[in-house]
């Protein structure tokens, strides 16, 4: 039998490996949804022109999907600095005591409710095969399926961001005339409750909280920027 596949008797669909693609996606298509939405319509409301509102809506879009890519570059990357310098740690100490880091591991097993004589052939097995993989994922809590990736965090949340911000840009060029604020509130909206819907979904959830709790914090933002907007443009006038 091929022991790299595990027979299961009941498939068990578990929903927390999609925490860390579905928190950034969630995250940047929220974040260039309702920041652009705000923008385009604190504009609008300002009384500024289709051209300026438009090149404020692109500029709001090249701006977060870049600020996007480079915060979640940087953090990610402190992220990965942390496990190199854990994998050097361990690689150092199973080069120079690697009695006692398979003591370590053995005592690892036994907290976890194994037999000791167990635990300690399941340690010698393991370390037999990878020692540095057995304590990365045991002690430390680094698996390679999770380990951080700058990079493809960076392009992620600046697409996710960019495909979020799309709606009001598109709008701001399609309708550059009357109407273009209830426009951008609606579809803004609409947009927002079916995020945050999928998003619960996805997690396992019924996907109202989901929706509820963005839309909330959308209308806020809406609301807030379309009144600075008009008050500006108020003055302005």
């Amino acid at each position: 039998m091929d022991g790299s596949r595990i027979p299961h008797p009941h498939p068990e669909h578990h929903r927390s490996h999609h925490g860390g693609w579905l928190r950034a996606a969630v995250l940047g298509a929220n974040d260039g949804l309702i920041s652009t939405s705000s923008l385009v319509l604190g504009i609008v409301t300002a009384q500024a022109t289709p051209q300026t509102i438009l090149l404020t809506g692109l500029a709001g879009l090249a701006a977060g999907a870049l600020s996007m890519a480079a915060g979640e570059y940087v953090s990610v990357s402190s992220q990965a600095d942390i496990e190199e310098a854990d994998i050097r740690i361990e690689r150092e100490a199973l080069e120079k005591h690697p009695e006692a880091e398979l003591e370590e591991l053995t005592q690892i097993y036994i907290a976890r409710g194994l037999e000791p004589a167990l635990a300690r052939q399941v340690a010698e097995q393991l370390s037999a095969h990878d020692p540095l993989s057995a304590h990365l994922r045991d002690e430390v809590g680094i698996h390679e399926l999770q380990r951080a990736r700058p990079v493809q965090a960076g392009l992620a949340s600046a697409a996710s961001f960019t495909v979020g911000a799309l709606p009001p840009v598109l709008l701001a060029w399609l309708w550059p005339g009357a109407g273009l604020a209830a426009a951008v509130v609606i579809s803004t909206l609409l947009l927002l409750a079916l995020l945050g819907y999928v998003a619960e979904r996805i997690a396992g959830g019924s996907g109202g909280k989901g929706a509820l709790r963005v839309l909330v914090w959308g209308s806020v933002a809406l609301a807030v920027t379309a009144g600075i907007g008009r008050l500006f443009g108020i003055e302005a006038v």
